[in-house]
C-alpha cells in the first residue's frame, strides 16, 4: 500500500499520488490522433473491421467503448488494483458480481446494507437458487459461524448504510480465504477509493456506487468493480458483456471528470463531516450521533487503522418521534430532502420511510432503523452555513 507522511485525525497516511493518478492514468493525448488532452466521447455504438475478425481494439460498444476504457483505466489506479470495469449503476454491478455464482450456492451479506442491496438478494437473487443469511459481520466470529461448505461469496459495506458499522476487512478476509475459494466483495460506496483500499486489506473485489463519491455531482448512476485477479477480470469482463449492463459513453465521461476532483471533495467532507459531527454531538436535542471520526464510535480505533479519513456521512438520532423528525426536515434550508449521498450538495433523508422501506419492519427495528434515525450527506457548503441551518432546524423540531 503506497503512502504519504500526512495523515488526519490520527487516520492512515494518504495515498501515494493519488491526485497525479486521477487526472493522468488513462488520459494519454497519444492514444487519440487528435492528441486531445480531455479524453473524448466516443458515441458510436459500432467499430470498422480492417477485415472480418481483425479489430482495431474495439468492435461494438458494449463489449468495449475508447471513452469506458478511460475511465476503467483512471479507477483500477486509485483503487489500487490491476483490473476495473464499469457497470449502469451500483446494483447492476452486484447482480453481475452474483452471476459468478450458480444454483445452490450460498452468500452472506452484512446485516447492515444499502436497502436496494437488501432487496435484491432477498426477492431477486433467491430465484435463482442462491441462499442468502445477512450476519453482523462487525464480528467476526458470526461470519464464521455462518459460512458452510456451500457458502461462495461474502458480502460487506464498511461503513454500512445507514448505521455506519465499521467491518476489519483484514479480518473476514483472513476467514473467508481460510475456507477456500470464497470471494470477499466490499461495498466501497462510502469511503471512495480516497479514504479506503479494500483490495489492500485483503478483499477479492471492490466495488462502489460511483453515482455517489466517485462522481461526486448527482447527475450520474454507475457502478465500479475493481479486482487484482487476473481470472476474477476474465470472468467479470465476459459477464459485463454477456449480461450487457454497460454505462453509456458519455455518463463514463462525465464519472472520470468527477474523479479529477474526488481527493479535493473527500478533503472538504471529511473536514466539515467532522465539524457537523461535533455540533450535533453536543446538541441537546440530538439523542446520539454515529460517525466513524468521532470517538465515540463503536469501531473507532479500526476506522483509524483501514481509512485514511471520513466522508461526509453522519447517521444521529434526534431525540422525539416521526413528527420531530418530520419538523426538522421541513425546516431545513440547505439540506435537501432526497435520497443518495454523496454529491457537492447537502442532501437529509430518513431511511426508515426511504432508502431503506424495503427492508423488512422487524429487521428494521432490529438494526436500529428507527423513525427518529436520521441519515446527513454533508456537500461542499460553508460550513457556517451548513451548521446554522442544522441549528435553526432542530431548534425548530423541538420548539
Amino acid at each position: 500500500m503506497q503512502k504519504q507522511e500526512e495523515s488526519a485525525h490520527g487516520f492512515q497516511p494518504r495515498f501515494q499520488h493519488f491526485a497525479t493518478q486521477a487526472i493522468h492514468v488513462g488520459h494519454e493525448p497519444e492514444q487519440w490522433n487528435s492528441c486531445a488532452v480531455v479524453p473524448l466521447i466516443s458515441m458510436s455504438t459500432t467499430f470498422k473491421q480492417g477485415s472480418p475478425g481483425q479489430q482495431s481494439g474495439f468492435q461494438y460498444s458494449r463489449s468495449g467503448n475508447p471513452t469506458r476504457n478511460c475511465l476503467e483505466k483512471a479507477v483500477a489506479a486509485l483503487d489500487g488494483a490491476k483490473y476495473s470495469l464499469a457497470f449502469a449503476s451500483g446494483l447492476a454491478a452486484a447482480m453481475t458480481i452474483t452471476q459468478l455464482l450458480k444454483a445452490g450456492d450460498e452468500i452472506i451479506c452484512m446485516d447492515d446494507v444499502y436497502g436496494g442491496m437488501n432487496r435484491y438478494l432477498r426477492n431477486v437473487a433467491v430465484k435463482f437458487g442462491l441462499k442468502v443469511s445477512f450476519v453482523d459481520c462487525t464480528k467476526p466470529k458470526l461470519l464464521e459461524a455462518a459460512i458452510t461448505p456451500k457458502t461462495k461469496l461474502v458480502w460487506i459495506e464498511t461503513p454500512t448504510n445507514p448505521n455506519l458499522k465499521i467491518t476489519d476487512i483484514e479480518a473476514c478476509a483472513h476467514i473467508a480465504h481460510k475456507h477456500g475459494d470464497i470471494i470477499l466483495v466490499v461495498d466501497n460506496t462510502f469511503m471512495s477509493a480516497y479514504f479506503q483500499r479494500p483490495l489492500a486489506l485483503g478483499a477479492d473485489i471492490c466495488m462502489c456506487s460511483a453515482t455517489k463519491y466517485m462522481n461526486g455531482h448527482s447527475d450520474v448512476v454507475m457502478g465500479l468493480v475493481s479486482v487484482n485477479s487476473e481470472d476474477l477480470h476474465d470472468r467479470l469482463r465476459f459477464l459485463q458483456n454477456t449480461l450487457g449492463a454497460v454505462p453509456s459513453p458519455m455518463d463514463c465521461y462525465l464519472c472520470n471528470r468527477g474523479l479529477k476532483t474526488l481527493q479535493l471533495r473527500m478533503e472538504k467532507h471529511f473536514k466539515t463531516g467532522m465539524a457537523v459531527a461535533r455540533f450535533l454531538e453536543a446538541n441537546p436535542v440530538v439523542e446520539k450521533v454515529i460517525y466513524p471520526g468521532l470517538p465515540s464510535h463503536p469501531q473507532y480505533e479500526l476506522a483509524k487503522r483501514q481509512c485514511t479519513g471520513c466522508p461526509g456521512m453522519i447517521t444521529f438520532y434526534i431525540k422525539g418521534t416521526l413528527q420531530h423528525a418530520k419538523t426538522f426536515f421541513k425546516n431545513l434550508k440547505l439540506f435537501a430532502l432526497a435520497e443518495s449521498l454523496g454529491g457537492y450538495e447537502s442532501l437529509v433523508e430518513l431511511p426508515a420511510i426511504m432508502t431503506h422501506a424495503s427492508v423488512p419492519k422487524s429487521d428494521r427495528e432490529n438494526l436500529g432503523i428507527t423513525d427518529t434515525l436520521i441519515r446527513l450527506s454533508v456537500g461542499l457548503e460553508d460550513e457556517k452555513d451548513l451548521l446554522d441551518d442544522l441549528d435553526q432546524a432542530l431548534k425548530a423540531a423541538h420548539a
